[in-house]
């Protein structure tokens, strides 16, 4: 039907249209309760939707009928800004949006994403960003939908990623048709977010929300960047334009901010003269051109580089990659540079979890510390993710990104001939600590290999020989499988790997990877998510979703049957209190007694699914199984019963 034209022909009488309905409904069981069928308008406002104007009175259209709705303007907006996609649980206060989206728009960029819970939106919307390079628009409806998702947007606020979210809501009080209504609507919209948002608005207009809309999306994609909040007000929506549509203003992207030339020469004075330089990188990366780049400096320097693993910052196959040697050349190190940390003071120091807390300092005393990055451009008082203050000899603002090939430059400049023989001194050790890093974690490897529950590192070296050689992704965060991936695969390209949570939120990883592995899909990568099962269980839904809008995606339940980072820390306080680790320590803190079988919980929801599996050895053929079915255009899990780590 199209939206800017009436149907022409006769009205519909009420018997008809329900005459046409029954013929066209699902059959009913014989309680009455059709099978999948979605609920009928009655005859007669059937009847009075699908009428033509011929024969009504200006009053009866003005009251039944909607030429031009605001939410199509919205729409038109959402296009232009090329969001692909929009993310939401249905909700009454964007039905006129949602609406425009699937009919107007023709549910085409952006497309109308169902999801099961608010949560799973904003963290589906978290991951494609750090895919796609851009940001995913979500819906959230009114005071609950927001509620929900909060919990989303901590973790896309201290992850640095922009997220554009719509909130439905109605403003004037003499709109709300009922108690539900009232319930659901806010006078401050953002309120509740506002401490982990970048930016906010709530429209009274047409043309300040289509402002606004590209102000939020100009500002959630400038770094430091973050996630928005743009109240879209029913009334709005469901409103017509009237004669004269507003303009979509046009977006003016900002460019990065760089770092001061002046004080990124001093730095590259400092780097040069030192001994024993060192790199420290976190959230460098966030294009494929930024690992290029600091590849270029590091080279430059002959200086080593610990990935704190915020992005895929450097390639884990270049001998200056040296993650497991970190507090052994932080202690070496006479000057550190570090990129775009999220916790400098943590990489320096080590915190003693004992009775009478200890702290360490794992750096030299007459160390130099030289930061770059966007991190103080933009802090708020009470979220406390920025870490402890850190006395740095540089404190450098600037988007490292951009900065670096300032900083490269400036080294190449300032390298003399003098220096060289250092240089390459400097590189042979390096080469062959790293060799010697490769082997040990090789070797490690394979300790347990035949174990059951199969060990983490026997699960991720069966699934790297099956991926190898793929255009492959890592969707999920390594920590809780001991950093294997990292030490065991080759990881030489951006998309390889996408970071963790940023607030460490539970409930991120499923989603995350659902929506990290849509972005994939336009480029036919082999998307990999390795679960965690308590964080899965937090949201399940999300497997339907995958299902329903066909995202190919390769779970591996990393299934330990517990929280297990609890279960340690109430043994730790039992020791501490000698009081025992037997027994009591899994109070709370497992996930058994009756276990889950996450392979059925998938089926269920239409995902194709293997497991549980606790025989290593089945793991080859089940993970073949599986990739051909992702390679077909459909997501699959396998459950994998683990060691804990």
């Amino acid at each position: 039907m199209n939206r800017r034209k009436f149907l022409k022909g006769v009205v519909a009488s009420a018997p008809v249209a329900a005459a046409t309905l029954a013929a066209g409904a699902q059959s009913s069981d014989s309680a009455g309760n059709q099978s999948g069928a979605v609920a009928a308008p009655s005859g007669h406002a059937e009847a009075m939707e699908r009428a033509a104007p011929e024969g009504y009175t200006q009053e009866q259209i003005r009251r039944y009928f909607i030429e031009h709705p605001g939410s199509d303007v919205m729409v038109d907006a959402l296009k232009y800004l090329d969001i692909d996609y929009v993310a939401s649980n249905p909700g009454s206060t964007f039905r006129g949006l949602q609406e425009s989206i699937v009919t107007y728009g023709g549910n085409y960029q952006p497309e109308f994403l169902t999801c099961l819970h608010e949560e799973s939106s904003v963290a589906m919307a978290h991951g494609y960003a750090k895919i796609a390079g851009k940001p995913m628009a979500v819906a959230c409806h009114g005071t609950v939908g927001l509620q929900h998702a909060s919990m989303a947007l901590y973790n896309a606020w201290c992850d640095r990623v922009p997220v554009v979210v719509l909130a439905g809501n109605h403003l004037d009080a003499t709109h709300r048709a009922h108690q539900v209504t009232w319930a659901h609507s806010v006078q401050d919209t953002a309120l509740i977010v506002r401490d982990f948002i970048k930016w906010d608005d709530t429209p009274v207009s047409l043309q300040h929300f289509l402002e606004s809309l590209v102000r939020s999306y100009k500002i959630a994609t400038t770094p430091p960047m973050g996630p928005v909040v743009l109240t879209a007000d029913a009334q709005l929506q469901e409103s017509s334009v009237g004669q004269h549509s507003p303009a979509i203003p046009r977006l003016s992207p900002t460019v990065p901010p760089l770092g001061d030339a002046a004080a990124l020469d001093e730095a590259a004075r400092l780097l040069v003269e030192a001994k024993h330089p060192l790199i420290l990188a976190d959230r460098v990366a966030r294009t494929p051109v930024g690992v290029a780049r600091l590849v270029a400096l590091a080279e430059a320097l002959q200086a080593p580089v610990i990935d704190r693993l915020g992005r895929m910052n450097f390639p884990n196959d270049h001998y200056l990659f040296q993650l497991s040697r970190r507090r052994e050349l932080i202690a070496q190190a006479d000057v550190i540079l570090g990129l775009e940390m999220t916790d400098m003071w943590g990489s320096m120091h080590r915190l003693l979890d004992l009775a009478q807390q200890e702290q360490q300092n794992l750096a030299r005393p007459d160390v130099k510390l030289i930061t770059l990055g966007v991190g103080d451009l933009y802090l708020k008082s009470n979220y406390q993710n920025f870490s402890r203050y850190t006395p740095v000899d540089m404190s450098i603002a600037g988007d490292a990104e951009a900065s670096l090939p300032l900083l490269t430059e400036a080294v190449t400049r300032r390298s003399s001939t003098a220096r060289a023989s250092r240089r390459t001194e400097r590189a042979e050790a390096l080469r062959r600590a790293y060799r010697q890093m490769r082997d040990r974690d090789a070797r490690a490897a394979k300790y347990a290999w035949n174990a059951s529950p199969v060990t983490t590192a026997r699960l991720c070296m069966e699934l790297w020989q099956q991926i190898r050689g793929r255009d492959w992704s890592l969707l999920s965060d390594p920590i809780f499988q001991s950093y294997w991936p990292q030490r065991l695969w080759t990881f030489d390209k951006h998309h390889q790997y996408i970071g963790g949570s940023g607030g460490y939120g539970v409930g991120y990883g499923a989603p995350a990877a659902v929506g990290a592995a849509l972005a994939n899909r336009e480029h036919g990568r082999l998307s990999v998510n390795i679960q965690a099962d308590g964080d899965l269980m937090y949201a399940p839904g999300v497997l339907w979703t995958a299902a329903h809008h066909r995202i190919p995606l390769l779970s591996i339940m990393h299934n330990n049957r517990a929280y297990h980072q609890e279960t340690m820390h109430l043994q730790r306080m039992a020791l501490r209190r000698r009081r025992g680790v037997d027994g009591n320590a899994n109070t709370g803190t497992t996930i058994d007694r009756p276990a889950i079988d996450f392979a059925q919980l998938a089926k269920s929801m239409g995902v194709w699914s293997a497991g549980p599996i606790s025989d290593p050895a089945q793991l080859a053929p089940a993970i073949q199984q599986a990739i051909r079915v992702v390679d077909s255009g459909e997501p699959a899990l396998i459950d994998v019963v683990c060691q804990p780590r």
